[in-house]
């Protein structure tokens, strides 16, 4: 009789065995097959949410099959403390695993309505745009510029609407004043700094924010993201080059910045000024001229006369001998290396070629040639009208 139970029994946890394991391989099926979603959605995901919310919301929306098997999945991979707060774009047929992987991935949001404000050379402007699902592009709802411009019924709308993320992207050469000038006039911001950056400090680059954010705090990141970049230049810069400290080379990669707009020929024009201060030449760069009569508080909008060129300020090269004190604008990334790393050439002069880059020359014979060149298209496009 005995025997017959255990027998029984064997059997009966033989089959719970295999039930058990056909389960596993039905839920993990579940969760990695295609989803029921039918066209693309948008997920709002809340500060303090959990999976078990995250997974009602998509049950709601018919985006998964079975948000038990969701949450089991989620735990399974322990990705359920790794759930990020934002909006998050679910293609259709999105599967549960690939939708843990959306929202616990980071990173920037991926869908909703957003609000872009960029800190320009010329200007700052406001941007709305809006996720397309299908397409997943971004449509561009409205565009104005915050001081001039009264604000349109648009960005009224998206700046009240619980799905709408806000960036603040800086433009390579902007200065300091500029950047904190546009910043304490955001309304999606709080407090005001009254007190100018360090120029050259803050990071050109693309900041998520939030509203209510304070504004000391933005400009604190953008200065330890330069920091960053600059250390990280420093140690991996070329040997022999006439810049003795981060500071300096701050300074050199300002004036490539405002220099040239051509990616291409930044090692170039870093070059060129690395030799100048090598042979113990002036730099003599317009730009810098220009922040000695501005102090990078706005856009001097006009050419320089010949009595600023002879002008004495700490800042004109024309006039004073190295770098000028401080850096004249905030540098990217790409001019930071190029100072630091700039191409091995004779270069000493430039001169802008027609094209949007410049003309280089190792003698001044050339330069001149490259010179007189440059005034003959300027004649032409001023007499075509161009």
């Amino acid at each position: 009789m005995w025997r017959h139970v255990a027998a029984n029994a064997l059997t009966f946890l033989i089959v719970a065995l295999f039930l058990l394991v056909g389960a596993i391989g039905w839920g993990t099926k579940q969760y990695r097959d295609p989803g029921p979603l039918a066209q693309a959605m948008c997920l709002r995901v809340d500060p303090g949410a959990n999976m078990s919310s995250v997974a009602a919301q998509l049950a709601e929306k018919n985006a998964v099959s079975s948000p038990r098997i969701f949450r089991l999945g989620a735990d399974y991979q322990e990705k359920s403390g790794l759930l990020k707060a934002g909006s998050f774009r679910v293609p259709e047929a999105a599967s549960m695993a690939e939708i843990v992987d959306i929202v616990t991935r980071g990173g920037r949001n991926t869908c909703g309505t957003e609000v872009i404000y960029r800190i320009g050379v010329n200007a700052a402007d406001i941007q709305v745009r809006e996720l397309n699902l299908v397409s997943n592009d971004y449509e561009e709802l409205v565009r104005f510029d915050p001081v001039a411009d009264d604000a349109p019924d648009a960005y009224g709308r998206v700046r009240v609407a619980n799905d709408t993320t806000y960036r603040v992207t800086l433009a390579e050469g902007v200065t300091s004043w500029q950047v904190m000038t546009a910043l304490n006039a955001f309304d999606a911001l709080d407090g005001t700094v009254t007190e100018t950056p360090a120029e050259g400090m803050l990071a050109p680059d693309s900041y998520e924010i939030r509203t209510g954010e304070q504004v000391a705090d933005i400009l604190a990141r953008m200065q330890a993201r330069q920091e960053a970049i600059l250390a990280e230049a420093w140690a991996n810069r070329a040997e022999g080059l006439p810049l003795a400290t981060p500071q300096e080379a701050l300074i050199l990669a300002s004036i490539v910045e405002k220099e040239t707009g051509v990616p291409t020929e930044r090692r170039q024009v870093a070059s060129v000024f690395v030799n100048r201060l090598m042979r113990g030449m002036r730099l003599q760069t317009d730009p810098t001229v220009i922040y000695g009569i501005t102090r990078g508080e706005g856009v001097l909008g006009r050419g320089l006369r010949q009595s600023e060129l002879r002008g004495e300020t700490l800042w004109n090269t024309y006039v004073i001998s190295g770098l000028p004190p401080t850096p004249i604008a905030n540098p990217g990334r790409a001019s930071i290396e190029a100072a630091l790393n700039p191409d091995t050439t004779d270069y000493v002069f430039f001169v802008a070629d027609g094209t949007g880059g410049h003309a280089f020359a190792t003698n001044l014979d050339d330069h001149n040639r490259n010179v007189a060149r440059w005034r003959q298209i300027e004649a032409e496009r001023a007499n075509s009208g161009g």
